[in-house]
């Protein structure tokens, strides 16, 4: 239990049991749930905790709420790690009302057999919500990341509760950067909905911020010109940094003899690149790292006359999340049959605003001088 502000107390849970965020995210640092108490005329509390600590919340909610009774229970986001306790504070606070859009309360319904008629208040975008010194203005955002987002802000200590946006993997007591697992995380789960989160920055524009309390990750209260500015970044599909992302995959090591000397190549050239083993490295990294740089290499041998399955679904996988506004080289081996050239630039062409290098790396199972003379093409096509 931690103070925000004088008034706002963050209760919010360390998972550090939890190895797969979402069923499919590695979190090898857990990750936090959050919510928050509003102290006021009328007491409020953000949001809830996942379902495996619905006691330890309350207990936090306890001591927080120092003996007094919470007016409102405010629903920014029904995902069930935030909404799972809905029902257990219900039936502890049976005179506090729940807050949220009709969105919210359809989802309330299927999760919990009730949308709790007699004690809701439902809320529209724009509207406002007065606790007493603290007055909250909510502001729609579906799919940030899912239709019955909303986030709030209080008007009075300038703090947005801004529901999944600015979230991040890891668990408040570990120590990696924010913007690796921030970034790692929006483009897991929030990437598809740029024009989304574009839209709900434009009508955050306005307001007067000095403090962001996310559902996952850190309160941010220093130097938040630089994360709404990644936000911004990410939601357009612009790269942070000019430099090249190789990913590949390699089955008895010629692939990666050749990603290898080009890697070499780059750095010769001044290039900042980092190189990434499909079969290897976490998926929501080596997806998070594309869309960080400019330039993209895809290398990869030709199998079943496609490509290797761990580049099938890392392509799948950029084209979900809209990926554009790259270049992108492509390296392929075949030993009899070379496809995996082709394959690619097929997936990829749909893709907007991808502009392909004129140089294709051709190997046949090792590299040998005319395909080693492509990469010294390729790498100064690339650092260009």
């Amino acid at each position: 239990m931690d103070n925000v502000t004088t008034d706002i107390i963050h209760i919010g849970i360390n998972d550090r049991k939890v190895d797969l965020f979402e069923g499919m995210y590695k979190v090898p640092n857990g990750i936090a749930y959050n919510s928050y108490v509003i102290l006021d005329e009328k007491i409020a509390v953000t949001d809830t905790v996942d379902a495996h600590f619905g006691d330890e919340w309350l207990a936090e909610l306890d001591k927080a709420l120092g003996g007094k009774t919470p007016e409102y229970l405010i629903v920014n986001h029904m995902e069930p790690d935030h909404s799972a306790n809905i029902a257990k504070f219900a039936k502890k606070y049976k005179t506090a009302k729940i807050v949220g859009n009709t969105k919210t309360f359809a989802m309330i319904k299927a999760f919990f057999g009730s949308d709790y008629a007699d004690r809701r208040v439902v809320v529209a975008d724009g509207d406002t919500l007065k606790l007493g010194k603290h007055t909250l203005k909510f502001t729609f955002a579906p799919m940030v990341h899912w239709p019955e987002v909303m986030v709030c802000y209080d008007v009075t200590d300038k703090v947005l509760f801004s529901a999944d946006a600015f979230g991040k993997f890891g668990a408040l007591d570990c120590d990696e950067p924010w913007e690796s697992e921030a970034r790692r995380y929006y483009f897991g789960i929030v990437g598809k909905y740029g024009v989304p989160v574009q839209t709900l920055l434009k009508k955050l524009g306005g307001l007067d911020v000095s403090i962001i309390c996310p559902l996952h990750g850190p309160v941010l209260t220093d130097n938040l010109g630089h994360y709404i500015g990644l936000y911004d970044k990410w939601s357009k599909y612009q790269p942070e940094t000019d430099g090249v992302m190789i990913a590949y995959t390699s089955v008895y090591g010629g692939t990666e003899k050749a990603v290898l000397e080009l890697e070499s190549q780059l750095k010769a050239r001044g290039v900042d690149v980092a190189v990434y083993d499909l079969a290897r490295r976490d998926f929501a990294e080596c997806i998070a790292a594309a869309f960080e740089r400019s330039k993209l290499v895809l290398a990869t041998t030709t199998y079943n006359a496609d490509v290797f399955p761990a580049m099938r679904e890392f392509i799948e996988n950029l084209k979900e999340r809209n990926y554009q506004n790259r270049t992108v080289g492509i390296m392929e081996n075949g030993s009899w049959a070379a496809t995996a050239a082709r394959v690619m630039k097929e997936r990829l062409e749909k893709c907007k605003d991808i502009r392909f290098a004129e140089t294709v790396v051709s190997i046949r199972s090792v590299p040998d001088p005319i395909s080693q003379a492509a990469l010294v093409a390729l790498a100064d096509e690339l650092a260009k």
